[in-house]
């Protein structure tokens, strides 16, 4: 099992930066493929970015390529999220995610472990 905790969450007016940071708990960090989600209110949770368990990969989605830039380091169990030209859109409680590395597949499915989220507004 791995549990996960999300900072760096914030306000911040548009076109500004923030960096989410997740630290994972346990010794087999580099057993998971990491990823990001958010759920903005009223709406459902949608995907953001994802990297594979050895960081050599790395997955977006449409609206935040370009923007957005995942990473993870494995010696300290963290996986990030720059988020750079923040947009009042991008407002949401992002979520850090896991699942194991055998899963393949859909990228954005089969996490079974989740952070408690950290909020992200930005400000017109």
């Amino acid at each position: 099992q791995v549990q996960l905790v999300e900072s760096g969450g914030g306000l911040v007016q548009a076109g500004g930066s923030l960096r989410l940071s997740c630290a994972a708990s346990g010794r087999t960090f580099n057993s998971y493929t990491m990823g990001w989600f958010r759920q903005a209110p009223g709406k459902e949770r949608e995907s953001v970015a994802a990297i594979s368990w050895s960081g050599s990969t790395t997955y977006y989605t449409d609206s935040v390529k370009g923007r957005f830039t995942i990473s993870r380091d494995n010696a300290k169990n963290t996986v990030d999220l720059q988020m750079n030209s923040l947009k009042v859109e991008d407002t949401a409680v992002y979520y850090c995610a896991a699942r194991s590395r055998a899963v393949v597949g859909d990228i954005w499915a089969g996490y079974n472990y989740w952070g408690q989220g950290t909020q992200v507004t930005v400000s017109s």
